[in-house]
């Protein structure tokens, strides 16, 4: 059933579920002027997933191995896999 859906509908359904998760309303989240890296940030973490290392992951993504360690540290993608016990490349 989740594979026929669409990205904007699964967008729409996790912001409905964090609503509910928030009390029905996500008042004081600047979300229109963060979704720029909302959407960077979970490519990134997408890429590092299903990369087998960090420079395919760069390469996947089109950009330099500085630009990757730059991203990697705005992302704090160490923690999110350590938290999440994932397997990071």
């Amino acid at each position: 059933m989740f594979n026929s859906l669409s990205l904007e509908e699964v967008i729409g359904l996790k912001l409905e579920l964090a609503a509910k998760a928030a009390g029905g309303k996500l008042y004081g989240i600047p979300l229109w002027y963060s979704l720029s890296d909302i959407t960077k940030d979970a490519v990134f973490k997408y890429a590092l997933s299903a990369c087998q290392t960090k420079k395919e992951a760069a390469l996947f993504l089109g950009i330099d191995m500085q630009t990757f360690h730059k991203l990697q540290k705005k992302f704090e993608t160490e923690d999110y896999f350590i938290n999440f016990n994932i397997k990071s490349p």
